[in-house]
């Protein structure tokens, strides 16, 4: 049973896609609900998002043309104790070619790493230079709050510009 629900359809601008869930996010039920995680006020300040979203209100981010999913549903924990076994690189890749979002983006090097099958060394921040038909690869600095001194907003913000939102933009799209 996956641990936390997909939140994909059709046609999303962005599909954000972490490890699997953390302790406290399983635990309550909602995708980076830990308060020390970045992820939510991230997506508000980079603009995309119109508001901050509350991990108890996950699924909102359809409004927005945002999607959720892990690399291992069934895993629960820190990434580094993720049993092997529990990640299924070829069901995420079926998932990325059967809902075709325009951006897919890992939201830490490790996520990346367990789907593309390389080191985190050899992963750079940012856009990816092979994508998975249209869909344009991204990997990103980990929100969690025990990534402190790996964070930088910055590969966030190129995504957005990737998507063709900012911060500026962030109220024009609250109405569509």
């Amino acid at each position: 049973m996956p641990i936390l629900p997909d939140v994909l359809a059709p046609g999303l601008d962005i599909v954000f896609c972490g490890t699997g869930a953390g302790a406290w996010s399983a635990r309550v039920g909602a995708y980076y609900a830990n308060p020390g995680n970045k992820f939510w006020p991230t997506l508000h300040a980079v603009g995309l998002t119109p508001r901050r979203i509350s991990p108890a209100d996950f699924q909102d981010v359809l409004a927005f043309g945002i999607g959720l999913t892990d690399v291992a549903k069934e895993h629960v924990g820190q990434d580094t104790e993720i049993d092997l076994e529990r990640v299924d690189a070829a069901a995420l890749r079926d998932k990325i070619e059967r809902f075709q979002p325009r951006h897919f983006a890992f939201t830490s090097k490790r996520a990346a790493s367990l789907f593309l099958g390389l080191p985190t060394a050899h992963l750079p921040y940012g856009e990816q230079a092979s994508p998975i038909g249209l869909t344009r690869l991204h990997v990103l600095t980990s929100p969690s709050g025990q990534a402190g001194p790996h964070w930088s907003i910055e590969p966030w913000r190129a995504l957005a510009r990737a998507a063709g939102r900012d911060a500026g933009q962030a109220a024009g799209f609250a109405a569509q």
